[in-house]
């Protein structure tokens, strides 16, 4: 008796994709089902916060703030990447540290390229 390996594979994802879908699908017919049905001005007018909008709703979002984001998430991650090395600094080779020195100077190098582009400054 031979199995397929790929089996239990196939299983984990068809239950990855039912635990995914049954509450939509519940959700849906719970709407269909015990929703009530009154379409009106009022249920169907658009409101923001319980009030009616006023004027154009984009805005002028300025692309910095994705900037300063992205930078804040590169060296959020570099602690966690720091950390194990920090626990295990003894145990490890020469080679793992000379890898980890690379990887600060990479995330300095990025600081330094920000940091004259301006990127790090506040307007």
């Amino acid at each position: 008796m031979q199995t397929n390996s790929y089996l239990v594979l196939v299983l984990l994802m068809a239950a990855a994709v039912g635990f995914a879908l049954a509450p939509l699908a519940l959700a849906w017919l719970w709407a269909r089902f015990f929703s009530p049905r009154k379409p009106g001005l009022d249920k169907n007018a658009i409101y923001e916060c319980g009030l009616e909008a006023k004027g154009d709703a984009w805005i002028h979002f300025r692309s910095e703030y994705y900037l300063y984001g992205i930078i804040f998430l590169v060296f959020d991650v570099e602690t966690i990447f720091l950390l194990p090395f920090a626990v295990a600094f003894t145990g490890l080779s020469v080679g793992a540290f000379v890898a980890m020195l690379v990887f600060l100077l990479l995330l300095v190098e990025g600081l330094v390229w920000a940091w004259r582009k301006g990127v790090l400054t506040w307007k």
